[in-house]
């Protein structure tokens, strides 16, 4: 994982999953046990719903870096949920358009709502947002 997982954006959501003491060998130096506690389901849902409404966002703001995150760090929400359906969904789709296709395959899987906008639908099918798209849709 460390290999696909330069930045250690997959990491950091994995992490909230492990205990402590399993946790502590991917922490900085000075981190302690106070107030660490492991994630239930419920947390994970509500943290993959908030970061779902992130990415979308960076889909509609042409950000390709943030984009990349968003989906490393979905599949990774989607995997410790145990939905490996959503996540094979995920692989299945193209990343063109910031990932817009993957990140509507978390989106479907959890049943969150896409945006309504001509330009979401148009990206996530891996279409540029708009025909002559100069954001960077088309390179």
């Amino acid at each position: 994982m460390a290999d696909e997982d330069v930045f250690g954006f997959r990491r950091e959501i994995l992490i909230m999953a492990l205990h402590y003491q399993r946790a502590r060998e991917f922490l900085a130096e000075d981190a302690t046990d106070d107030g660490w506690e492991v994630a239930d389901a419920e947390t994970v849902v509500q943290e993959a719903r908030e970061y779902y409404a992130f990415a979308l966002g960076k889909i509609a703001a042409h950000r390709g870096i943030s984009a990349n995150r968003s989906v490393d760090r979905l599949t990774e929400y989607a995997w410790l949920l145990g939905r490996d359906d959503v996540v094979a969904a995920m692989d299945a789709a193209s990343y063109p358009q910031y990932g817009a296709p993957k990140v509507r395959a978390f989106g479907l899987g959890l049943e969150l709502k896409w945006p309504d906008t001509a330009e979401m639908t148009r990206m996530a099918a891996g279409e540029p947002c708009r025909p002559g798209c100069d954001e960077g849709c088309g390179r």
